[in-house]
């Protein structure tokens, strides 16, 4: 196979895995990882630039990083409880593979932007037992609301270094590939 050609089937595979990182339930940064690996390997490692491997990979690390603390952030600052974000994660979960019965249409895309919303509703719910029913759904409905704001802030954050890390890619192998 032509260098080129691989080298333009993997900026495709690259660029899949930057919507990846902003859409869930597509993998991102692993996209982005498998293909440069398959550059390195057919390349040779030894003819592969180092520091711009090594600040994508950083970069990547980073981006999973920050998905995380955005979603803790965002549950934070809408007052959410342990029990708010653990009911987020398992909203996740259970949205991620269709088992939330409110959603029998729709899969894992409809799942997991419902489940974390839904789920930290229904942990924060059940947390503030302390107040009356309609501060307590008032309070359950602002953690969910921060949790789903939080990872949305993360996935564009996810995104946007995502989109560096292929772009670090591109601006080190172009000359190599074009032969400028």
């Amino acid at each position: 196979m032509d260098i080129t050609i691989l080298y333009w089937i993997l900026i495709a595979v690259m660029v899949v895995g930057v919507i990846g990182a902003v859409v869930p339930a597509v993998p991102g940064p692993s996209l982005i990882l498998g293909a440069i690996l398959v550059w390195t390997v057919v390349q040779g490692f030894g003819n592969v630039s180092w520091p711009p491997l090594v600040a994508i990979f950083v970069i990547l690390i980073l981006s999973a990083a920050v998905e995380f603390l955005a979603s803790y952030w965002g549950a934070k600052q809408a007052g959410a409880s342990k029990w708010g974000q653990i009911g987020a994660l398992v909203g996740l979960g259970l949205g991620f593979f269709g088992l939330l019965p409110a959603l029998p249409l729709g899969g894992p895309l409809i799942g997991i932007l419902f489940g974390p919303l839904l789920g930290a509703f229904i942990g924060e719910f059940l947390h503030r037992k302390d107040l009356e029913l309609a501060p307590r759904a008032n309070q359950a409905f602002k953690a969910g609301i921060g949790v789903v704001l939080g990872s949305l802030v993360g996935n564009l954050i996810e995104g946007l270094l995502a989109l560096v890390a292929v772009g670090i890619f591109i601006w080190s192998t172009w000359p190599v590939v074009m032969g400028v």
